[in-house]
Parts: structure tokens; C-alpha cells; sequence
């Protein structure tokens, strides 16, 4: 695994190489930890790091054993967290702000970025472009670090590698461009023949255009902790461990341990040399020992039972739910105390629920600090000058309980019915099962259904008046 290391760079201030240098040391002092995280996302777990060295035989540490756990761990509670855009405080359309968010493909980004955040504890958001052209791209912690600033309360400076690594089992790899964004400029550092330039692009935005999204922050851990932690890892290795012992367990039986006594040197070696003829055969056949004058004895030693691992996965998976918030069902490991009703379903999914509304609660601040930046990119100011329909914009999520159409179509009806405003609103067509697009189809189709009876009705009158004038002229 290679250090990142940038050395002197031509250009660059002394105290900015003094951040970049500490910069650095961040991201290499947590670089082995992220890669573990992403081994385990990826199920690739060696049965060397967690054989106890009783019941594992040291030459089966080849032996693959996958497992979702990780994956599941991250991916299930990141589905839950569903963005869908910006609404204005004030009901109005985020025009500018619908225009970038469409253009960078936000809400597709957004989806990946939170599985990064999720996995690694945090993920960073980087703005940047030109006026009518702003731009937003999500790094994970194996392609970006930050150092956090008590007295502001936010980052203070923080680097992104610009090109991606292509393979991962390269391990050779280094970036060849990276920015550095501090209070006052980004900083774009590019490598010529091992040597590290530095070109500034200052601004007027009074922080570092790059912003976190973190979950489950604390005072001593701001940029947040992994949902793939500790526990969790002690978890997935207890799976995988069991897991190999059943495969080994179920080798031997499928082809139990027989012997055969009192047999002859010939019948011995024969025996030997065709065991696996002697395990399929139908019959098996001896002489009597003419050494001895005996008959040989046949028998079978007692067939193993695969019923203690089944047993110990069934508690494993009952810890691995209990220390992740999902459910047993998600482990995919069959319970007979498994709930059967919908009702305690979504009681067991509460958990879930909670920890998805804590996701958006954090992620909406940071897409709130996003969308100000983008904004002033676009518009070529700065956040704070922002007009007032910019600054009141909001973050939207669906519902992370995930209700059935036919729960919140009920629901929706009888806020209706107290309301008669209410069934107008975009908010009414949501809950009834339409998504945004659907919203917008049927918003202008009502649209043109009310010009069209409208132009309708003038037609009418029009052809009303020029009769009436025909039959006036003609009297007179």
C-alpha cells in the first residue's frame, strides 16, 4: 500500500503546505482502516483473520467464505435515505437550483455518495465551476481528507484527489492531480516528472468549497464512525468462521467415517487404494481372514449434525440485527421466531426507520451548505448575497418508513376532506403515489385542460356576440 506523500510544492504558500502536509497525515493514518471498511463492504473476508485454531485447519485458510453482512449493514439503511430534490419554504419552484441539481445528476450522486458516508463514517462534496455552470462532486475518505476546526465549528481545509483510481488491487497507484481547498482559494496541485505544482483560484466565500456529509458525528469524533465499526467486524468474522466450519462439518457428512476390522493385508490394501469405490459401492464384499479364522466386522461411526452451526448463525444474526438496527430478515438467516405479520415487521423495522431520519437530518444541513455554494457559483456571487428565494431553500426526503400507497392515498384523502386546499397541492399528489414527474405531466396537462376550456368559452362568446349583431343588423 503506497503513503501519499506531495513533498515540497512549487507555488504553494508556506502556510498552506503546512495544511496539505497535515492533510496527509490524516489521510495515511486512516487509509489502512478505510481499506479494511471496503474489504468488508465487499464481503472478502480470509478465514487466516478469523480462525481460532481449534476447529479450522490451517491449510483451509483458501477456502473463500462470502458474506453481505457488510454490505447489507450499509446499503439497507442508505435505500431508506431518499432525496428527492429542493422545495422552497415558500412553495415556490428552486428554478436555479433544479437546474443544477438536474445538470449534476444530484440526486443519482446523492445515493452513492451516502453508501460512501455510511461506510466510511464520512464523504466530502466538493463545488466548483464557472457562472451558469456549477458543478458538485462527491469523494469518499479513500480519495479525500479534511481537518476539522473546533473554533469554526466546520472544516478548515481538506484535499480531493481529481483523477480516480481505475483498479483497485493496483496498489502502485497515486493521484496526479489533486485540489486543496481552503478558506480563501482552491488550490489545484498537479504532478510533472514526480515534481508537484500548485495553481491558485481564489474566492470570496469565507470557507473551504468543500463540505462533509457525516453520519453519526460526535464532540470527539466529528467527521463521524463507520456503520462498519468494531462490533460489526467481530460480527461478520463470527459468520464467516461458522460458516467455513459448516462447509467442513457437512464434507464429512455426506461421507461419514466407516471401518472394517479383521481384514487381510491384500483386502487392506485394496480397500485403501479404492476408497471412493468402497463409499458409492452398494455392497461391500470381505472373504474370512484365513490368518486368523474370523470373519471382518463392518461399521459406521456416528454422522455429524450441521443443526450446532445453524444454531449459533441463528444468534449471531439475532446480535449482528440488535448492534445494526436491520431486521433478522435482512441477515438472511431463517428464524423460527421470526415475525410473520406485517405489523411486526414494521415493528422490528422502527429501529431503522429512526436511524434513517437521523441520515436525512444530517444530510439535509449538509445539502442545505451545498446548495448555497452551488447557487452562488451559478449566479457569480457569493452565499451570502444571495437573493432570498435562493437562501429558503430546503432539502427533500421521502418517507424513510417506505408506507404502502394504499396507507398514505388514505391518509392523503382524509387531510383532503379537512382541507379542501390541501387536495390541490403537489404535496396531495405525492402522497397518492405520484412521483415528481408524474406531478409535473399532470400539473401541466390540468394546465392546458383549463386554456383550452377557457379559449373554448371566449369561441362561445365570440360566436354569441357576432350572431346577436347579424340578427340586431338584419331587423334593422
Amino acid at each position: 500500500m503506497v503513503t501519499l506523500n506531495f513533498g515540497f510544492v512549487e507555488g504553494l504558500p508556506d502556510e498552506e503546505q503546512n495544511k496539505l502536509n497535515n492533510l496527509v497525515k490524516i489521510y495515511n493514518f486512516h487509509k489502512t482502516d478505510n481499506v479494511r471498511k471496503r474489504r468488508y463492504y465487499n464481503g472478502r473476508i480470509s478465514l487466516a483473520e478469523v480462525n481460532l485454531g481449534l476447529a479450522l485447519p490451517k491449510n483451509m485458510a483458501k477456502l473463500n467464505i462470502g458474506c453481505s453482512w457488510g454490505a447489507k449493514t450499509v446499503d439497507v439503511l442508505a435505500a431508506r435515505s431518499m432525496f428527492d430534490g429542493f422545495v422552497t419554504e415558500d412553495g415556490t419552484n428552486a428554478d436555479v437550483m433544479n437546474g443544477i441539481v438536474k445538470r449534476n445528476r444530484l440526486v443519482a450522486e446523492y445515493q452513492k455518495a451516502c453508501r460512501d458516508e455510511l461506510l466510511y463514517g464520512a464523504t466530502f462534496a466538493a463545488i466548483s465551476g464557472e457562472p451558469e455552470h456549477a458543478v458538485i462532486r462527491f469523494y469518499s475518505d479513500l480519495c479525500a481528507a479534511a481537518a476539522w476546526s473546533n473554533e469554526k465549528g466546520r472544516i478548515d481545509c481538506g484535499f480531493a484527489f481529481q483523477d480516480g483510481r481505475q483498479d483497485e488491487s493496483d496498489l502502485t497507484w497515486s493521484p496526479m492531480y489533486v485540489n486543496l481547498y481552503t478558506d480563501t482559494a482552491t488550490w489545484e496541485l498537479s504532478r510533472e516528472s514526480g515534481h508537484w505544482k500548485a495553481k491558485e483560484n481564489p474566492h470570496k466565500f469565507g470557507r473551504p468549497m468543500l463540505v462533509p456529509m457525516v453520519w453519526n458525528a460526535s464532540s470527539d469524533k466529528p467527521f463521524g464512525q463507520s456503520r462498519i465499526k468494531g462490533p460489526i467486524r467481530k460480527l461478520i468474522q463470527g459468520y464467516v468462521r461458522t460458516l467455513a466450519n459448516a462447509t467442513i462439518g457437512l464434507e464429512f457428512a455426506t461421507s461419514p467415517q466407516k471401518y472394517i476390522l479383521g481384514v487381510t493385508d491384500d483386502q487392506f490394501a485394496q480397500i485403501t487404494q479404492s476408497k471412493f469405490d468402497q463409499y458409492v459401492g452398494s455392497i461391500i464384499a470381505s472373504t474370512q481372514n484365513p490368518e486368523t479364522g474370523s470373519n471382518p466386522q463392518f461399521g459406521q461411526l456416528p454422522q455429524g449434525t450441521l443443526a450446532p452451526h445453524v444454531e449459533m448463525l441463528r444468534i449471531l444474526a439475532t446480535q449482528f440485527s440488535a448492534a445494526s438496527g436491520l431486521t433478522v430478515t435482512d441477515t438472511g438467516v431463517v428464524n423460527d421466531s421470526n415475525p410473520t405479520s406485517s405489523d411486526a415487521i414494521l415493528a422490528q423495522s422502527q429501529t431503522l426507520v429512526l436511524l434513517a431520519e437521523q441520515l436525512n437530518t444530517g444530510n439535509g444541513d449538509a445539502l442545505y451548505q451545498i446548495a448555497q455554494m452551488a447557487q452562488a457559483v451559478e449566479l457569480g456571487t457569493t452565499p451570502d448575497m444571495l437573493p432570498e428565494e435562493e437562501k429558503g431553500i430546503i432539502a427533500h426526503f421521502k418517507n424513510p418508513a417506505m408506507p404502502s400507497v394504499a396507507v398514505t392515498a388514505d391518509a392523503a384523502i382524509k387531510i383532503a376532506s379537512a382541507r379542501s386546499e390541501f387536495a390541490s397541492t403537489d404535496t396531495f399528489l405525492e402522497m397518492i403515489g405520484f412521483d415528481q414527474a408524474d406531478v409535473r405531466r399532470i400539473k401541466a396537462q390540468e394546465q392546458r385542460a383549463r386554456g383550452q376550456e377557457l379559449l373554448n368559452n371566449l369561441t362561445e362568446e365570440t360566436d354569441a356576440g357576432t350572431a346577436g349583431s347579424q340578427t340586431a343588423a338584419g331587423t334593422g
